[in-house]
């Protein structure tokens, strides 16, 4: 592992990559300390410390704590990723979208498009709701913004509208030329700055007598388990045989060999778990805009995070946006296609048409339990956190998200790495012959 790791730095693009995705994401941690104009940092913190666990402190972790310190960041990416799933959606369902999704590249650009200007919308709305819900907020008689009006409404959507679309940029810029997927990332990086400080608040109450050392051992045991569940379900794989026919081409016998197709069980990754929460988040984040009117409080009770219908719900998007992006990324009919073209089939089932059923059927029956899954790691520790009374947020959506993304941004190291060394390889090899 330590030499893969001294490997990365070795090879220059790697290294350039790498320093691109760390360059960016301490730009990320930077801004997330410059506070939107006119607003009273200190008072807002006290808020939010009264409203931990709350769907305002939920969206608050997914943010990086940029909402706690009113800054820039304060929305983060959750409008682009709230914009992806409205097009996810159409994609699957309005006609003209499901022939941009058809037409490959371009159409994939046009999409995109539509998807960056659906997040400034997005963006501009909840900014708006944003300086609302701030002028109206006080602790006791000291007001979180001491000197509201049209001038502060306009400073806050301007800022924090500016700030999504920058973090947008920023993930999209990551992608292209970093390492790993960039709005994951952002999202990763916003939860694991504020684990140290739940870490050192939760040896606190060990050490005051607060939680007992028991529990505390049994807490670290359980987390651990669950890291481990997510990483083997994650890594998890469902392997469909294949053969290829021979065929002769002149005096060479091509084919004839067998192999597998892997079929992940969570194909999804982590994207069903951000798309789920994103979507419970939408409506109570909004009506929390608005505190103080009987249809916001209404929705904020019954939305709340832990409660019946809140877990329920979430359990049944999940599933539901597992099976939308498992339909998005994997075409069985052009995975049969494929295997037709260059001869080979499933053992008992006859290319084409069947082939591409029995793989529709393969990815149906292992998507379910895999989602399911993740949907219990989802809401389980939620629920033991308020049955215990922890004063820190110990959710399992974060544990996946920040194990599907570290994964997925190992595998395209290791991808990396494996590619590098065999194009060395083979440019050692010719060298070598041509000294000969």
């Amino acid at each position: 592992m330590f030499e893969a790791f001294r490997n990365l730095w070795k090879i220059a693009d790697i290294r350039k990559k790498l320093l691109i995705t760390l360059a960016m994401l301490a730009v990320y941690r930077l801004g997330s300390h410059i506070p939107a104009p006119g607003i009273n940092t200190a008072v807002l913190a006290v808020y939010f410390n009264q409203m931990r666990g709350s769907v305002l402190g939920l969206f608050d972790l997914f943010v990086g704590g940029n909402l706690s310190r009113a800054t820039i960041f304060a929305l983060g990416i959750m409008p682009y990723i709230s914009a992806s799933i409205i097009f996810q959606i159409l994609g699957s369902t309005i006609p003209y979208y499901q022939r941009l999704i058809k037409e490959g590249e371009e159409g994939r650009r046009k999409m995109t498009q539509h998807t960056r200007y659906l997040t400034v919308l997005i963006a501009t709305i909840q900014a708006s709701g944003m300086s609302v819900f701030l002028q109206n907020l006080a602790i006791g008689n000291t007001p979180v913004v001491p000197y509201p009006g049209v001038l502060f409404t306009f400073s806050v959507i301007v800022t924090m509208t500016a700030g999504t679309i920058f973090l947008m940029w920023l993930g999209e810029f990551i992608t292209e030329n970093g390492i790993g997927n960039g709005i994951s990332l952002l999202i990763m990086f916003g939860i694991l700055a504020r684990i140290p400080n739940q870490m050192l608040q939760f040896l606190q109450m060990l050490i005051s007598g607060a939680l007992s050392w028991t529990f505390g051992f049994g807490f670290i045991v359980f987390s651990v388990l669950i890291v481990a569940a997510v990483v083997l379900i994650t890594q998890g794989q469902r392997r469909i045989p294949i053969q290829y026919a021979k065929r002769v081409k002149g005096r060479k016998v091509y084919g004839g060999q067998s192999t597998h197709l892997p079929l992940n069980v969570n194909s999804a990754g982590v994207i069903p778990i951000i798309f789920a929460q994103s979507a419970l988040m939408l409506l109570p984040s909004f009506a929390n805009f608005f505190k103080g009117q009987p249809w916001a409080d209404s929705i904020t009770s019954i939305l709340s995070p832990g409660g019946f219908l809140y877990n329920a719900l979430f359990v049944i998007l999940i599933i539901a946006f597992a099976y939308i992006y498992t339909a998005i990324v994997i075409n069985p009919q052009e995975i049969s296609e494929n295997l037709k073209k260059y001869g080979g089939f499933v053992p008992g089932i006859r290319p084409g048409r069947q082939t591409a059923d029995y793989i529709d059927k393969t990815i149906s029956r292992i998507t379910l339990p895999g989602a399911a899954f993740f949907a219990f790691i989802a809401v389980i520790p939620t629920i033991l956190m308020a049955k215990f009374r922890l004063p820190f947020y110990f959710g399992g959506t974060s544990i996946i998200i920040i194990v599907g993304v570290a994964l997925d941004t190992v595998r395209q190291l290791e991808s990396q790495l494996l590619m590098r060394h065999y194009e060395g390889f083979m440019k050692k090899g010719r060298i070598r012959g041509r000294r000969r």
